[in-house]
């Protein structure tokens, strides 16, 4: 019962490094297949400009967790 166990994670470690491989020779069905993108007229508005916003929140989370771990906590006993 051990060795099964070990030989069927040995299996599924082998099938799981491997996989990639595979699918990664597999040809196209056709060597013809041009992939191409749609044209648009109008800019897209996810360009980004919300970065800072999201940096000074971060930030402002890092210092709140730096504050509230380094806060001098009273660790006298609760119970008599």
């Amino acid at each position: 019962m051990r060795f099964g166990k070990v030989g069927m994670a040995a299996v599924a470690a082998a099938s799981l490094v491997s996989a990639p491989v595979f699918a990664q020779a597999v040809q196209p069905v056709s060597s013809q297949v041009e992939r191409v993108g749609a044209a648009t007229s109008d800019e897209s508005e996810l360009e980004g400009g919300s970065g800072i916003i999201i940096a000074v929140l971060a930030a402002a989370a890092v210092i709140a967790g730096i504050i509230i771990a380094a806060d001098g906590s009273d660790d006298t006993p609760t119970s008599p």
